[in-house]
């Protein structure tokens, strides 16, 4: 698929559907185009490199060059307009925020690129859901436990959430039964040691294992 060309829409009901989102957060570029192709082969095909990974920019437009049509390739930690603007312009899929931020969403809206802000608290969650926002991270997962989730979605049901941080092979059925509709998972995921050494075969498996334990959460679910 050519990017951009598929509806933002879209984008994000394939996020939800394959529920599970990599969270790639290093200190360093390297082999994150083959970490990204190994977690692919795992079926996590929605990959977000955050912001401040040195080469952020350069790694999403090798990503999409490489895996279009294969992989969805976000930008996060994207705090800015002009970041958004730079993102889309390397080839972002879809943009994710720590925050409710009017500007990012409406550069995302004009360019017609799926976005995924972060909120905490109920206010902040209406109020990107009135700016546009259609699935909503709620962050930082350490305290939008699981039971956080259920307590939201009560006065919210038609919230589209998914957590990130505290995301591990332990809590994220635990959060799709709560009723997050998809999971943001960073390093026990992506784990460091795996990606420095080039072990895709050991990324591919914990991908594997975390599509297969989300799968189940929500096939349980229904």
């Amino acid at each position: 698929m050519d990017k951009h060309t598929v509806a933002a829409a879209d984008v994000l009901d394939q996020m939800v559907e394959c529920g599970v989102i990599a969270v790639v957060r290093m200190d360093h570029s390297d082999n994150l185009v083959g970490a990204a192709r190994a977690l692919a082969a795992g079926g996590v095909r929605s990959i977000e490199v955050t912001m401040t990974t040195p080469g952020a920019l350069d790694v999403i437009a090798q990503a999409s060059r490489e895996l279009a049509g294969e992989v969805l390739i976000g930008a996060g930690t994207v705090l800015r307009a002009d970041q958004a603007r730079l993102a889309v312009a390397a080839g972002a899929d879809f943009l994710v925020a720590p925050i409710v931020d009017p500007d990012v969403i409406a550069a995302a809206a004009a360019a017609g690129v799926a976005m995924v802000p972060g909120a905490l608290t109920p206010g902040e969650i209406d109020r990107a859901m009135q700016l546009g926002a259609t699935l909503i991270k709620l962050f930082p997962g350490r305290v939008a436990t699981p039971g956080y989730f259920k307590d939201v979605l009560g006065p919210l049901p038609g919230a589209r959430l998914l957590p990130t941080g505290n995301v591990d092979l332990t809590t994220a059925p635990q959060y799709i039964q709560a009723g997050a509709v998809a999971v943001g998972v960073g390093k026990a995921l992506v784990d460091a040691a795996a990606v420095a050494n080039g072990d895709w075969e050991a990324l591919t498996e914990r991908a594997a294992t975390f599509t297969a334990v989300v799968r189940e959460a929500k096939q349980a679910r229904k």
